[in-house]
């Protein structure tokens, strides 16, 4: 690409680590392209993170203001989105205006879950674009709501009216009703997500294009406005990433002693609160009585529920540590580590796959269950976990471990899509350039 100035592409995620890590990814992959890229974040998030250049081999970011209090350290879904409706559209638009390379912007990637930021590249004229971080068939799923509605599987306001598998959604695994992804909380809160996800869908429905981070094969259904693009990884001199928390490097060191394939990694994601007091608590004593090594990630302020002197003896007696926050692709890639016990987090499950590691799912919310769904009965390249005491996790972890079988399954699929889409990411690279040429933003002659 030949250009004095490289043309701008802006991208803006949905404000959470594992949405903020795949748009980081997207990023480097059009910076590779030729492009200069901006991420937008909200202040909040922009002020965790290092932002430092590299010499250029990272993306740029810029924090906008989003009526965020500074004494908020983890905001939740409903501050979020107050903040992105209310506050964040108003700070795009002005740092739009006050830009002098506007007219160098050619593209505007928004994370769906972002929506709020499609009007403002609409006011703008600058092309936009939809980015789906997770797997096409949880897309699906919500772009089959208003036929939920019609059928009366759910009411207006998003609750079901009966129990029962959704059927509807071309090969699509079996999803309860009850795991529908806006049913968290309250019924208040239920019906509010609701709500943000019709919001979602309206905004959304005329983009031409919406990038997915997945690989074609998950489903048959055709969409004509979707490309697969991924799973996308960054290329290997772009090595920072934008975390949001310090990563605890000490649990590598840790890991070298361990024997190969005799590791339990524990990681059940980065936004809330995720098992409960009880819960944590029987983890906690499971873990230790398996006799198994583990890592575990568990922020600082849930360490409280840990039973008294929990860490410090595990970790003295060689048994396992507790980090707050981890070098996770580092980890799954080290031959100590055996299997993995997860949320299913779309993150977490594609590094799972490229890691080749066997997982024990335990999905919480959101798209967690759709994804758990392939991982056991799709894949068959984990079990899921009915509890978090001493027999499920003893029994589960034993099961994985000595499944042989579930090995060369892992072994398969890393051949047959990761290998390709993963580490080389030739795929993504031609479908995104084939999408910037459909919108003219390059070339047929260009890079």
């Amino acid at each position: 690409m030949n250009m004095k100035n490289k043309p701008i592409i802006l991208l803006v995620p949905y404000p959470a680590q594992g949405h903020v890590n795949p748009m980081q990814n997207l990023a480097s992959s059009f910076l590779a392209q030729g492009f200069e890229t901006l991420i937008i974040l909200p202040q909040h998030v922009h002020k965790k993170i290092n932002v430092d250049d590299d010499n250029g081999k990272i993306v740029k970011c810029v924090g906008l203001e989003d009526g965020i209090e500074e004494e908020t350290t983890t905001p939740d879904f409903f501050a979020i989105e107050s903040s992105m409706e209310n506050t964040m559209p108003k700070h795009l638009e002005e740092f739009l205006q006050n830009n002098e390379r506007l007219g160098e912007v050619c593209l505007m990637v928004v994370d769906l879950l972002a929506s709020w930021a499609i009007q403002v590249g609409e006011k703008f004229g600058i092309t936009t674009v939809g980015f789906w971080p997770a797997m096409l068939a949880s897309y699906l799923l919500i772009a089959a709501i208003p036929q939920m509605l019609r059928t009366g599987l759910i009411s207006d306001t998003g609750l079901p009216q009966h129990e029962g598998n959704i059927t509807f959604v071309p090969t699509l695994p079996l999803v309860s009703t009850n795991d529908l992804p806006w049913l968290i909380g309250t019924t208040d809160a239920r019906r509010a997500r609701f709500k943000f996800w019709m919001r979602t869908l309206e905004r959304s429905k005329d983009l031409k294009w919406i990038l997915v981070n997945s690989f074609p094969f998950e489903t048959k259904v055709k969409q004509q406005n979707v490309l697969f693009i991924g799973p996308i990884c960054r290329p290997q001199e772009f090595t920072k990433t934008l975390s949001f928390w310090e990563e605890d490097l000490t649990c590598l060191k840790w890991l070298t002693n361990q024997k190969a394939n005799s590791v339990v990694y524990i990681s059940f994601g980065s936004l809330f609160n995720p098992i409960g007091e009880s819960s944590l608590k029987k983890l906690a004593l499971a873990l230790e009585a398996t006799m198994r090594p583990f890592i575990w990630v568990l922020k600082s302020t849930w360490h409280q529920w840990l039973p008294i002197g929990f860490s410090e003896r595990v970790f003295k007696q060689g048994k396992g540590m507790v980090v707050s926050w981890a070098p996770q692709t580092k980890i799954l890639k080290h031959v100590s580590v055996g299997c993995f016990i997860t949320h299913c987090g779309w993150n977490s499950t594609l590094e799972a796959l490229q890691f080749r590691k066997k997982l024990l799912c335990y999905p919480l919310a959101g798209d967690q269950f759709l994804n758990c769904a392939y991982i056991v009965e799709v894949w068959r390249v984990g079990l899921r976990l009915n509890g978090l005491g001493l027999k499920d996790v003893e029994e589960g972890v034993e099961k994985v471990m000595e499944d042989k079988e579930m090995s060369n399954r892992l072994d398969t699929l890393y051949e047959r899509f990761m290998e390709i889409h993963a580490c080389d990411n030739r795929s993504g690279h031609f479908l995104l350039k084939e999408m910037l040429k459909k919108a003219s933003i390059i070339h047929e002659n260009s890079c």
